[in-house]
């Protein structure tokens, strides 16, 4: 594996709300077909952590775990939805979302718009980090968040085509049925959140399986290969045969 690419450290965000008599809800985006990465794929909101990130984690909490990506999930998620999650007392969402699509960097936001951080409404859930041959590859914390009261979502037009809520189940139906095309780790962790019937049970679930990073592995089995990842850290499916893997 010594010529694979190093990882970009990256930053995704599950933002779920609840729903009267219904499983949660989970924010999703469709990625534009034009993206190097994942193209088409239904996501959570994320990106890159950036430099800008790292120095407001050492100035705004070092002693938190995770504090760059937590910081980058909020930014990418303002940047590619419209909607602030983690942070306190928002009333200019829009504005901050065009200062960012600006070019404007979050240090700088923060300063103008006077935002106010609560890191710890993010829940840290997992850590994937795969080692194929990908085009890009990236090393991404996954993080948990209740949704913004005010949840009304809005693509970029520019990585994303649309966004959209749903329940973690709906879209591994839509994804068997070829209506939905989902990558690994996003299907491995939607099956782990279909199991739980509120933002509760979800944060439960991650306190208790302490963030481990998965780097799948192709492992014969019955006389076929699978995919797996590691059993005991909170995943219901944790090997599936090759064949499947990369269905859509």
């Amino acid at each position: 594996m010594d010529d694979l690419p190093p990882p970009m450290p990256a930053a995704t965000l599950i933002l779920m709300k609840e729903i009267p008599g219904q499983a949660p809800h989970v924010l999703f985006m469709e990625r534009a077909a034009t993206m190097a990465f994942a193209a088409g794929a239904l996501v959570f909101p994320g990106g890159r952590v950036d430099e800008d990130d790292q120095l407001l984690a050492h100035r705004l909490a070092p002693e938190l775990d995770h504090t760059a990506g937590r910081i980058a999930a909020i930014r990418e998620t303002i940047e590619e939805t419209g909607l602030v999650a983690g942070v306190k007392g928002v009333e200019e969402a829009s504005a901050i979302r065009a200062a960012l699509q600006g070019g404007m960097l979050f240090s700088q936001a923060i300063e103008r718009f006077g935002l106010s951080f609560d890191l710890t409404a993010l829940t840290p859930f997992a850590r994937w980090c795969p080692n194929f041959k990908e085009t890009r590859r990236f090393d991404t914390l996954f993080f948990l968040a209740k949704a913004p009261e005010a949840s009304i979502a809005t693509a970029d037009r520019n990585e994303a085509v649309r966004t959209f809520w749903a329940s973690a189940q709906a879209v591994l139906d839509d994804a068997d049925a070829g209506r939905a095309h989902i990558i690994f780790p996003t299907r491995r962790n939607l099956e782990r959140l279909a199991r739980f019937a509120s933002i509760a049970e979800a944060r439960d679930d991650a306190l208790r399986h302490p963030v481990q990073k998965v780097t799948p592995w192709i492992e014969e089995r019955d006389g076929r290969p699978h995919l797996c990842i590691p059993d005991g850290i909170g995943y219901p499916v944790t090997a599936e045969p090759m064949e499947t893997a990369r269905r859509g």
